[in-house]
This record gives C-alpha cells, sequence and structure tokens, in this order.
C-alpha cells in the first residue's frame, strides 16, 4: 500500500481525538482563548450537558477579518510571536483548538476588534465570512457536538454530570485568574476582581472559612521559583483529590510532581488516604518549564524537578510547623517538658526497657518527663476543688492563664480529654494526640543511628532500576540510608538505619517504579515516617490514663511551642475551641 497524505477534515478529526475529548474540554480551549485576547468578562452557557450547545462570549480584544480567516485554521496561532517554544506566555500556542472542534461540530464564530466599522459572522461549515453587528469582543457557538462523528457521543456521560465536568473546568480557570468574572448558565458566577480567598470558599464551600493558610514563599537562589496561595488546615480534609487546584505561571495543570510534593508536606500531619486542599501558583522562569508536553496543556515537564519538589515541600512544611500563636506563649523555662530518649542513641526507636512500660512522666524514657515547675495550685477556701466523674482543679488568681493559647486547665474528663478555659472559650485536648504529636515531633529531630555496613548489601537490579533509584540518593541520605552504585546492574547499601531490616530489593523496586512514574519517589520517607510514628503512638499517654494538674498543665504549655500542634501524625485534631457564646445558646442564655 502506497504512502498518502491525509485530507486536512481527516487531520482535525485526528487532532480533535486528543484536544475534544468531551464538552469540558471544549469549554477549557474556548475560555482559554478568551482569556488570552485579555478578556476580563466571560460568560458560558451549555444545554444538553454541551451536546447541542456550547457558547462562550468574552469581551476581549476581537478578531479582524483576516484574522478570524486564519484563526480557524490548523496551527494558526497569534501566541507564538517567535519560534521558542520554551518562551510560552499565553493558556494556547499550539494552533489546534478552534480547526479541531470545528471538526466534529457546527461552530460558528462573531467577532469585533473595536477597530473595524463592523463586527464578522464566520460559519464554519462554509467558511463563509460575512459582517454582522457583533460590537464587543467574541462570541463562538459550538452545535451539534460529536454530530459528525457519532461515535464518540457513546462515550459521554448524562447531560448532568458532563455539565459538572464544565463546571470543574470553569471553577480551575476562575481559579487562576480571580481578576476576570466568570458565568455559567446564569447560575454559578465568579465576580470579577474577587479576593482569592473569597474565591477559594466560592469555589470549594463556605467549610473552608478561617481554616485556610496563606503561603508566599520565595527562592532565596536565583532560580525564580515563588509559591503563592492557600493550604488547608491538616484537620480540613477531603476524601478525594477534587479540591487540590495547582497552578504553574497561572496555568492549571494536573503534574505529578506538584501532587507528590504536596503528599509529602502532609504526610506527617493527614493519613495517606485523605486529600488536603489547596490552591497554588507555581511561578517560575517559563524556559524552566516546558508545557508542551500534551494536547490539553493540563501536564509539564520542568528542568529541575528535584529542585522544585524540594522547594515546596520545604515551604509547605514550614507553614505547616508554625506552633500556636497566642499574646504570650509561655516558654519552657515555666512549664518545662523535657525529653528522655534515651533508647535512641542506642539503637533506632529501641525504648529503655529497664524502666517501667506504664506512663509517668517522671519516670518512663522515651516518653516525656514533666519538670515540677509548674506553679502551685493556690487552694482557696471559698472555691473547693468538686469531686464528680473528673477532677476540677481550683482556681490559681496569680496566674494569668488567659494569656495562654490554650488557657488554664480546669480537669480531665473521661481520663481522655483535658478541659481548660480561655477568655471566650473552652479548650477539650486529647492527651493522647497531643502527646504523640510531642513525642513525634522529638523523634523527627532527633539524629537518626545509622549502622555502618562492613559488608555492603548488594541488591542485583536491571540497569534501568539501578539508574531510576540512583537518581534519589541524596534524598534517601536523610533516612540514614547510603547506597551507590556496584557496577552496572547492582546497587550496594554502605550505611543503614540501625534497626532496618527490610526486603531492600523489594523497596528499591518500589522506589525505581516509583521515579520512572513520577520523576520522583516517597517510599523510603514514609517508612521512616511510619516507623516514628508507630513509635511516638506506642510511647506517649494513653486514652484512659489518669493524669494531676501539673502533668496536664505542663503538656499544654509544651503543645503551644510544638510544630504541627494541631494534629496528631494520624490526622486527628489535638484540640478543640468551644467558644463561650455557643454555650450559652445550648442554654438559651
Amino acid at each position: 500500500m502506497s504512502v498518502r497524505i491525509l485530507p486536512d477534515f481527516l487531520i482535525n478529526q485526528i487532532a480533535a481525538g486528543e484536544v475534544v475529548e468531551r464538552p469540558a474540554s471544549v469549554v477549557k480551549e474556548l475560555v482559554e482563548n478568551a482569556l488570552d485576547a485579555g478578556a476580563d468578562q466571560i460568560v458560558i452557557d451549555v444545554v444538553d450537558g454541551g451536546r447541542t450547545l456550547i457558547s462562550v462570549i468574552d469581551n476581549g480584544a476581537g478578531m479582524s477579518r483576516d484574522d478570524l480567516a486564519t484563526a480557524v485554521m490548523r496551527h494558526a496561532t497569534s501566541k507564538l510571536p517567535t519560534d521558542d517554544l520554551l518562551n510560552i506566555n499565553f493558556m494556547g500556542f499550539r494552533g489546534e483548538a478552534l480547526p479541531s472542534i470545528a471538526s466534529v461540530s457546527d461552530m460558528e464564530i462573531d467577532t469585533c476588534n473595536g477597530v473595524d466599522s463592523n463586527g464578522w459572522h464566520l460559519d464554519c461549515n462554509t467558511m463563509e465570512i460575512k459582517p454582522c453587528a457583533w460590537d464587543t469582543g467574541t462570541r463562538i457557538r459550538v452545535k451539534n457536538l460529536f454530530g459528525r462523528t457519532p461515535a464518540r457521543l457513546k462515550f459521554l456521560r448524562g447531560d448532568r454530570a458532563e455539565l459538572m465536568s464544565v463546571l470543574e473546568v470553569v471553577k480551575r480557570l476562575a481559579m487562576a485568574r480571580v481578576d476576570v468574572g466568570f458565568t455559567l448558565n446564569n447560575k454559578w458566577r465568579f465576580p470579577k476582581n474577587q479576593d482569592l480567598i473569597e474565591r477559594i470558599a466560592a469555589v470549594m464551600g463556605d467549610d473552608v472559612r478561617g481554616r485556610m493558610l496563606d503561603v508566599d514563599a520565595e527562592s532565596v537562589s536565583n532560580s525564580g521559583l515563588k509559591l503563592s496561595g492557600f493550604i488547608s488546615e491538616p484537620t480540613l480534609r477531603r476524601a478525594s483529590s477534587v479540591d487540590q487546584y495547582l497552578f504553574v505561571n497561572g496555568r492549571p495543570v494536573k503534574d505529578k510532581v506538584l501532587v507528590g510534593a504536596l503528599r509529602a508536606a502532609y504526610m506527617d500531619v493527614m493519613h495517606a488516604r485523605e486529600f488536603p486542599l489547596c490552591a497554588l501558583n507555581l511561578t517560575l522562569n517559563p524556559q524552566a518549564v516546558d508545557v508542551n508536553v500534551s494536547p490539553a496543556k493540563t501536564e509539564v515537564h520542568f528542568l529541575e524537578p528535584s529542585h522544585v519538589r524540594a522547594f515546596i515541600i520545604k515551604n509547605l512544611r514550614d507553614r505547616l510547623a508554625q506552633p500556636l500563636a497566642g499574646p504570650a506563649v509561655v516558654q519552657s523555662s515555666e512549664f518545662k517538658v523535657q525529653s528522655s530518649i534515651n533508647g535512641i542513641n542506642n539503637t533506632f526507636f529501641k525504648p529503655n526497657v529497664s524502666q517501667p512500660a506504664r506512663f509517668d512522666f517522671n519516670l518512663v524514657p522515651g516518653a516525656f518527663r514533666v519538670a515540677s515547675r509548674a506553679a502551685p495550685i493556690v487552694e482557696n477556701p471559698q472555691k473547693p476543688c468538686v469531686k464528680t466523674d473528673f477532677e476540677v482543679a481550683p482556681i490559681d488568681e496569680n496566674i494569668q492563664a488567659f494569656d495562654m493559647p490554650l488557657g488554664r486547665v480546669v480537669g480531665q474528663i473521661g481520663n481522655k480529654y483535658i478541659i481548660a478555659q480561655t477568655e471566650n472559650a473552652m479548650v477539650v485536648v486529647d492527651q493522647h494526640a497531643a502527646h504523640e504529636r510531642i513525642t513525634y515531633e522529638k523523634l523527627r529531630n532527633h539524629a537518626i543511628k545509622t549502622q555502618p555496613l562492613l559488608t555492603p548489601i548488594v541488591i542485583n537490579m536491571r540497569e534501568e532500576d539501578v539508574t531510576a533509584v540512583l537518581t534519589v540518593a541524596d534524598e534517601m541520605r536523610v533516612s540514614g540510608l547510603h547506597i551507590d552504585a556496584f557496577g552496572d546492574d547492582a546497587i550496594a547499601i554502605f550505611e543503614k538505619p540501625a534497626d532496618w531490616d527490610l526486603d531492600w530489593g523489594t523497596v528499591f523496586k518500589s522506589i525505581a517504579d516509583e521515579v520512572r512514574s513520577n520523576g520522583h519517589s516517597s517510599g523510603l520517607n514514609e517508612k521512616l515516617h511510619l516507623k516514628l510514628a508507630n513509635y511516638a503512638c506506642h510511647h506517649s499517654v494513653r486514652a484512659g490514663q489518669k493524669l494531676d494538674i501539673n502533668q496536664m498543665d505542663a503538656l499544654l504549655r509544651d503543645i503551644e511551642n510544638t510544630e504541627r500542634a494541631g494534629q496528631c501524625n494520624h490526622g486527628r485534631p489535638v484540640y478543640k475551641f468551644i467558644p463561650i457564646s455557643e454555650i450559652d445558646g445550648w442554654f438559651e442564655r
């Protein structure tokens, strides 16, 4: 069979299979064109989930007659003034969207550039251009989508499902451009110049209000990396990644490097099967990222992915690590919880078994002691200590406890929860979760005890697996593992954490697979986190453990100065504030 050149209509339909997957894809391409044209108001309407009609109207620059005729030609674009594909400053640039959409639908365009005395109308079926009364920006109407390729209709979902996909596209673009107003079906509206946190609430739901942490970080090197936006408190999470909005230079993306960095940053404050919320924009030199990876332009390749990943993880972890803010956080010289991790000095996480296994702040190594410097409890005969099913602490009028972020200890209920009071709220603290976080942070900041090997452990692997594993060798050093190549088809372990006796062949194979798939691996760090988390869980005060007033007070004072104090390393909340005004409402006061 001889080689032939495919006709244009078939070439466009092939391209449409890559660019136009469903109605949401059409909306994405048309709205991005509107943004590139400088529009600040965009109105989208879809009928029957987009099957019957998709209409996008913008107030952008519009087109002249000649530009309109050229715009629907394959690979025609105004967004690459030079031939440099590594210097892209627009949402679109491939010149495939309009001809691809036109090849699988009945498309009409009305436009006016504000210079011509009239607007122009193009019927993409006949390619005939006529004058029209359109006077501002551009309107594109896509009718009978996939009417020319009916087999594609079989792959569309129900009208409501397709509409929700369109809404998700609009949300992502609206999150990227808060300076632009978006309206979908006259029902979903995102006002122009909306404050970012207000737009986040409009997109993600009102439950995010007051629970998002602002991020504003810039690389100290000359790499030009900047990270800005918001991330959720660890106790605010979703069952899926639906509310993770990630952008690179303002472009919505679904990138494995960014997703992996976000997961790693939350690794020790959120369960692995739960997902944080975020709206994060990574800004960097356009020449340091390739956006010409997929026709949908949702994937990118970074020139230095490991540098980008490390930058994101560090800054997000730093933001999550900020301790409780308060008018006067009590310093450890007044209420001090000291570390006593004696066993750590000999083996990796082995406790000193010569001491009692039960919890006692003063006795148990591997847990934490409470120094006996807490202010004395002054009994007041007019305010006796009432004994009920939990202990109520006598009030010491000499302590200004309301200046402490977690307030003054009142007592313990159910031998599980510490009750405290601030000026305007009651505080309930989960004693196990609080002490678990303190223990975990002490362990995490403690130097890992490693074991040099007289005879290296040699793991035979495929050559491509060896190469993949060695790309993350420096990251493994953080977990106490020193490796190097042992020929072309093997890896040698020269030093390892003291008590890690793992199936290293399986571990390295898993790491190699992850590196080839995502460009990085967090597997070893996750194993380290699990060991720390398990040790912290088993060597912290238990639920059901009775504590005296000094122990409770010292625990609260220490958690106030602990990083990531709002949740334990499994993601459970450590404390809850109940406003006094809310309690008043319970009793109709």
